[in-house]
């Protein structure tokens, strides 16, 4: 059985700085309540979380970002915007 949770119960961990999830169906949330932890996170993976969704746009300015990973999931986005930001 998956752990049931939604991204918004991260936001308590204001020095998580990587978040790695996969192959949960019960994950649950839009990235963008990610936000809160933009000062901290330096790695996001979700991969096979297709209840995740959002714009990935939303963690553009991410100051310590160094790695996305969102494979499998609803997030959407245009990358061609993205090559103007720097992660």
């Amino acid at each position: 059985p998956n752990l049931k949770f939604d991204l918004e119960i991260l936001a308590g961990l204001s020095v998580l700085k990587e978040l790695s999830c996969f192959h949960n169906r019960s994950l649950t949330g839009n990235i963008n309540s990610l936000g809160v932890l933009k000062d901290a996170l330096t790695k996001v993976t979700i991969r096979n979380c297709r209840r995740v969704q959002g714009n990935f746009m939303d963690l553009a300015d991410f100051p310590r970002l160094m790695e996305l990973n969102l494979i499998d999931t609803s997030v959407i986005g245009i990358f061609r915007i993205l090559a103007n930001v720097i992660f």
